[in-house]
């Protein structure tokens, strides 16, 4: 296939393409390398694409209307897997508008080019945020998203419903992944992993929020790179058992679905903690604060759904993982 990823440049977006360019896929990758974290770390992970045979770069804003138009005129793609967006639970507390113009008016974007040029399968980065306040585990897409406790997380469900309406109308196929504290090579350094690792390493304090009293459900990169391809393979259709009467949240009579995409494996924090330390090696200062606006206290995939329609579960162990994270960041960052 022809693919268009967006946010190639991005922790998932690498992993995604190097796995469609390995099985002899086309990828024609976009990213707006913006200074949201460190773009050094972007450009060496778009370095490591443009070695690859089959793939193309070019640099794009997916808010910027008119380019994205133009993009979808020129490239005629079969697959589409959407990644680009303006990430962080914490950052959009104090930057609300960066969100509104990359996840919304980004995302109604990429929506009209799949509209207007024949898209074959829409596949979208959701998030396991849209939870919010739900406190029922494990987390399942039959369950009703309705109380986000971020921005973030309120884009997310956006995009969702958004995704819904162009399916209905339009019979644009679209698949949204509810991903899980994705972790591994290559990761955000503005996520816990990164973070963590560097006050170990440096010996200085780690926020630990809550008190340590979290759980969440860390997937490996490779599980979730791996359940993004098996799921563009397989395009949404309509559920021919939909009851309008009692509308289930996962499903539609319009071609749309939606997955989580997690290790069904809650770890709690502090255990988390402890696994780091030991593939560094040495012991974390922790610095044990409240509970931080707009977090939750745990989360658990319910991956049934996913196993049912591709075969596949995320299984990583925790401690495989972080020792194969912990090892590229040595690597990656001399230390």
């Amino acid at each position: 296939m022809k693919v268009l990823v967006t946010g190639c440049a991005g922790f998932i977006g690498m992993h995604a393409a190097e796995r469609l360019l390995a099985r002899g896929d086309e990828v024609l990758g976009i990213d707006n390398l913006d200074d949201y974290y460190d773009v050094r770390l972007k450009r060496a992970r778009l370095a490591r694409l443009e070695r690859l045979d089959g793939f193309s770069f070019e640099k794009l804003d997916i808010a910027d209307t008119a380019a994205m138009g133009g993009l979808f005129g020129h490239a005629k793609f079969e697959g589409v897997i959407h990644f680009a967006a303006q990430p962080g639970v914490r950052y959009s507390l104090t930057n609300p508008h960066v969100y509104v113009g990359s996840n919304l008016m980004g995302f109604v974007n990429l929506l009209e080019g799949c509209r207007h040029h024949a898209v074959r399968h829409l596949v979208y980065a959701s998030s396991s945020s849209v939870y919010g306040g739900n406190t029922r585990m494990p987390f399942s897409e039959h369950h009703a998203v309705d109380h986000p406790v971020s921005l973030y997380a309120a884009t997310k469900k956006s995009n969702e419903l958004m995704a819904h309406v162009y399916s209905h109308l339009f019979r644009l196929p679209v698949t949204g992944l509810r991903f899980f504290t994705v972790y591994g090579p290559w990761g955000r350094p503005d996520m816990s992993p990164s973070l963590f690792l560097r006050a170990i390493l440096e010996g200085t304090p780690i926020d630990v929020f809550n008190r340590g009293e979290m759980e969440r459900d860390f997937t490996y990169i490779d599980d979730v790179a791996e359940g993004v391809l098996r799921v563009l393979d397989r395009p949404a259709a309509p559920d021919p058992g939909f009851d309008p009467a009692n509308p289930d949240p996962a499903v539609s009579s319009a071609p749309y679905r939606l997955y989580n995409v997690g290790n069904h494996q809650p770890v709690k924090l502090l255990d988390y903690i402890g696994e780091l330390e030991s593939a560094a090696g040495r012991t974390a200062l922790k610095n044990f604060l409240p509970m931080q606006a707009g977090d939750v206290q745990a989360t658990c995939a319910d991956t049934r759904d996913l196993a049912a329609a591709t075969g596949f579960v995320p299984s990583t162990p925790l401690a495989a993982g972080i020792a194969k994270f912990v090892a590229w960041y040595r690597e990656y960052h001399a230390c």
